[in-house]
C-alpha cells in the first residue's frame, strides 16, 4: 500500500511527511501517471459527443493524484534534498515529459477538444470557463498537437533532453555551491564583519570539528562577507568563487548545458511555428511580444543609465577617497555602497537588525494580513512536517472558516537551495460543491538563531520575508473552481504583482510599528531610522535597476534570437552586457552558468517580468497610499479582483477592474528616484 496513492488520512488532508519514505516516490509516480492516463482514456473513449462538461471540464480535474505526488516530491527536492531524492528526480522526469507530451500529442483527445473550442461562442460560458477552454486548447496547439507524427516524435525528444538538461544544471549549481568553503583560522581576517555573520561562521566550523571559522556561498553567509569584510584579498576570493559556479571546466561545468538548452529551446519554437523561445513564451504573457519586452526594457535602461553613472561615479571618488582604491571592482560594490550609505543616511544594517526579529517580522506580516484581508494565522503542532525546523500554521478568515495552510521554512541546510520562493503542497479547488483549501509553503534562507541572538534579519531580508508572503496570499486567498487557474497560476508577468506589492508596507511608519521591535529591549524602532529607511529606499537605485536590466536583455539575449551561432558563451554573456556594464569584466566569471532562473527554473523569456510587476506594483501602491495604506475598500478591490481571481482572466482586464484604469510607470520611476 503506497501511502502517497491513497487518500491522506490527516487533519486538513495535508502532507503525512514523517510516513513518505523515499522509496514510495518512484512506484507512487508510476502508479500516479497510470491514473492520470485511465482519466484521460476514459474522457478520449467516451462515446458521447464532447461537450465543455465531458471534456475540457473533465481534463481539468484529472490527473489530480499525480499532481499531488508531484508537488510533495518536487517541494522536498528544492527545501529538503538527498542523494537519493536527486537520483529519483533524474529517474521520473523524463516520464513525466514523455507523460505530459502523450496527452499534448494525443490526436483523438485534441480533436475532442478542437470541437468544443469551435463551438465556444454558442456555449454561453462564464469568464472562468471561457480561459479554462482557450488555456485547454492552446496547451494543444502551442505543443504539437497541429504537427505531422514525425515533428511530433521530434517534439518528445527534445522536451526529454530538455527536462534532463535543466535538473542537471540545477544540481550543479548545488553541489558547486556546496563544494566552497573558505576557512578561516586568523582572527584578523574578520576585521569588519558583524558579530552574528563570525558565529555562524564559528558555528559551522565547530560542526566540521573544525578551529576557526567558514563561510559559504549561501547568502546568509556570502552577502555579509562581501558587504562587511574589510580584507579585500577575502573579499574578492568570495566573490570569485560565487561568479565562478559552474564555469570551471570541470565535471559540473554548466557552459555545454546552457548551450544545449538554449539551442533545443529555439529548435522546439522553430518546430511549433514561432520564429524564437521568446516568441513561443511570450504569446502568453502580458507582454506579448519580444520588440515590447526588449523596448520596456530599453526604455527603462534610458532612464536609469544616467543615474546609475552618476552613482558609479560617486562610489568611485567614494572608495577612492576612503582607501585610495584606484579602480573598483565587483567585490568592492557591497564593502563601499555599505560604507556609503552609512556615511550619507547613518543607516547600518547591523543597527537596524535588533529591531527585526524573525518571528515579530513574521507576526507583523500576519498582522497587516489581518487589516488588508481579515485573516488570522494560529500556528498548529498536530500536522506534519518535512523538517524540524518548519513551522505550521492554520489560516482562518472573520468568520472562522479554514483559509489555507501555511509552512513556513526559514533557515538554510544542507539540502535545500538557495534563496526563497513561495510553493503550494495542496492547489485551491471546488469541486462536487467542496471548496478545497490549499496548502502553501514560504521557504527562505535566513540567518539561523544562535546560542546568544535569535535570527534578527537585514532590512533586505525583512522585504524578502514581505515578497515572499505576498506570493502566499496569492495562493492562500485563491478562490476559483479549477486548479489550473487558482492563486499563482497567472501570467508569468503578473505573478510578481502580489508580492512586491507587499514589499511597500516595509517602509511605512505605520506598518513598521506593528512590527519593529527591538528584541532586547522591546522599544519601538526610531522615527528617524524609519525616514532613513524611506530616504535610503532609492539609494543607488539607478545601479540596481541597471543590474536587473541587465539580467533581463541577458535573457532575451538567449530566447530572443537564434542562439545556433554562439560557441563561446563567455564572450556572448560580454556582448549582451555591454550597454549596461560598469565593473570590469572578471574573466574568471560567468553568469548564464548560475543563472537558475531561467534555465532551471521556468524564468526564460520572462526575467523582464520583476521590472514590468514593479510597474504595476508602484501603481497599484499609490492607490493604497492616496486612500490609506490600510485602505479597507481598497484591500477588498485588490482581494476580490487580484489575489483571489488566479488566471481567470486576462491580467490587464482584473488590474482595470482594481485600478480604474492600466499602470503608468510615473510612480516606479518616482519611487526610484529616477525622475
Amino acid at each position: 500500500m503506497n501511502i502517497l496513492t491513497q487518500k491522506f488520512q490527516t487533519k486538513y488532508d495535508t502532507a503525512p511527511f514523517s510516513q513518505i519514505k523515499n522509496d514510495h516516490f518512484f512506484p507512487a509516480f508510476q502508479d500516479g501517471i497510470a491514473l492520470a492516463k485511465a482519466e484521460i482514456d476514459a474522457i478520449v473513449n467516451n462515446p458521447a459527443a464532447p461537450t465543455f462538461e465531458n471534456t475540457i471540464e473533465a481534463m481539468a480535474f484529472s490527473g489530480d493524484i499525480l499532481d499531488r505526488i508531484s508537488s510533495i516530491f518536487f517541494n522536498l527536492n528544492s527545501a529538503e534534498t538527498n542523494d537519493e531524492l536527486q537520483r529519483i528526480a533524474q529517474e521520473v522526469s523524463p516520464l513525466l515529459s514523455e507523460f505530459s507530451n502523450d496527452i499534448r500529442l494525443n490526436a483523438d483527445l485534441f480533436a475532442k477538444v478542437k470541437a468544443v473550442y469551435e463551438q465556444k461562442d454558442q456555449l454561453n460560458l462564464n469568464p472562468e470557463q471561457t480561459t479554462l477552454l482557450d488555456k485547454k486548447y492552446k496547451s494543444f496547439s502551442r505543443n504539437g498537437a497541429n504537427l505531422s507524427d514525425d515533428k511530433k516524435l521530434q517534439l518528445r525528444e527534445i522536451d526529454k533532453e530538455l527536462s534532463k538538461l535543466s535538473l542537471q544544471f540545477g544540481e550543479n549549481v548545488l553541489t558547486e555551491t556546496n563544494a566552497f568553503q573558505m576557512h578561516l583560522t586568523d582572527e584578523k581576517d574578520l576585521a569588519g564583519l558583524p558579530e552574528g555573520t563570525i558565529e555562524a561562521a564559528r558555528a559551522l566550523a565547530k560542526s566540521q570539528d573544525k578551529d576557526g571559522w567558514i563561510f559559504t556561498l549561501d547568502h546568509p553567509s556570502y552577502i555579509p562577507f562581501l558587504t562587511y569584510a574589510d580584507n579585500r584579498d577575502l573579499r574578492k576570493k568570495m566573490a570569485i568563487a560565487f561568479g565562478a559556479k559552474c564555469f570551471q571546466n570541470n565535471e559540473h561545468d554548466n557552459q555545454t548545458i546552457v548551450l544545449k538548452i538554449a539551442k533545443l529551446r529555439f529548435d522546439r519554437a522553430n518546430l511549433l511555428g514561432y520564429a524564437t523561445h521568446a516568441h513561443f513564451v511570450l504569446e502568453e504573457r502580458m507582454a506579448q511580444t519580444p520588440e515590447k519586452v526588449t523596448s520596456f526594457l530599453q526604455d527603462l535602461l534610458s532612464k536609469a543609465k544616467p543615474a546609475a553613472e552618476r552613482e558609479f561615479k560617486q562610489l568611485t571618488q567614494f572608495a577612492k577617497e576612503l582607501d585610495g582604491i584606484e579602480q573598483l571592482e565587483k567585490w568592492d560594490g557591497a564593502y563601499y555602497s555599505e560604507k556609503l550609505k552609512q556615511q550619507l543616511f547613518n543607516l547600518d544594517d547591523e543597527k537596524l537588525k535588533p529591531y527585526f526579529q524573525l518571528e515579530k517580522v513574521l507576526a507583523g506580516a500576519f498582522t497587516i494580513a489581518q487589516k488588508l484581508y481579515g485573516l488570522t494565522f494560529t500556528e498548529i503542532f498536530d500536522i506534519d512536517k518535512y523538517h524540524d525546523e518548519v513551522t505550521t500554521y492554520e489560516v482562518k478568515d472573520e468568520n472562522g472558516n479554514l483559509v489555507s495552510i501555511f509552512y513556513a521554512d526559514f533557515f538554510p541546510r544542507k539540502g535545500k537551495r538557495n534563496g526563497a520562493w513561495m510553493t503550494s503542497f495542496k492547489s485551491q479547488y471546488i469541486k462536487d460543491g467542496v471548496n478545497e483549501r490549499p496548502h502553501i509553503s514560504n521557504v527562505c534562507n535566513f540567518t539561523k538563531p544562535t546560542e546568544t541572538k535569535p535570527s534578527l534579519l537585514t532590512f533586505n531580508e525583512v522585504t524578502t520575508l514581505f515578497h515572499e508572503f505576498g506570493h502566499g496570499l496569492h495562493g492562500m486567498l485563491a478562490n476559483t473552481t479549477y486548479p489550473s487557474l487558482s492563486g499563482t497560476s497567472v501570467y508569468w508577468d503578473f505573478v510578481e504583482l502580489p508580492s512586491q506589492i507587499m514589499e511597500n508596507w516595509c517602509y511605512e511608519a505605520e506598518a513598521l510599528a506593528l512590527f519593529a521591535t527591538h528584541y532586547e529591549t522591546g522599544e519601538m524602532i526610531p522615527m528617524d531610522l524609519v525616514e532613513k529607511i524611506k530616504e535610503s529606499a532609492s539609494f543607488q537605485e539607478g545601479m540596481a535597476t541597471m543590474r536587473q536590466l541587465s539580467f533581463g536583455l541577458l535573457d532575451m539575449g538567449w530566447h530572443g534570437q537564434d542562439p545556433s551561432g554562439i560557441t563561446d558563451l563567455k564572450a556572448f554573456e560580454t556582448e549582451q552586457f555591454a550597454a549596461t556594464q560598469l565593473y570590469p569584466d572578471v574573466k574568471e566569471n560567468a553568469m548564464s552558468t548560475a543563472f537558475s532562473h531561467i534555465f532551471q527554473g521556468g524564468y526564460s523569456s520572462g526575467y523582464y517580468s520583476y521590472k514590468w510587476a514593479e510597474v504595476l506594483d508602484a501603481d497599484a501602491f499609490d492607490y493604497f497610499k492616496e486612500k490609506g495604506i490600510f485602505n479597507i475598500e481598497v484591500a477588498t478591490k485588490f482581494k476580490d479582483n487580484v489575489l483571489s481571481k488566479g488566471g481567470t482572466e486576462a491580467p490587464m482586464i482584473l488590474y482595470k477592474r482594481f485600478r480604474g484604469q492600466e499602470p503608468k510607470p510615473e510612480a516606479l520611476l518616482k519611487r526610484a528616484g529616477l525622475v
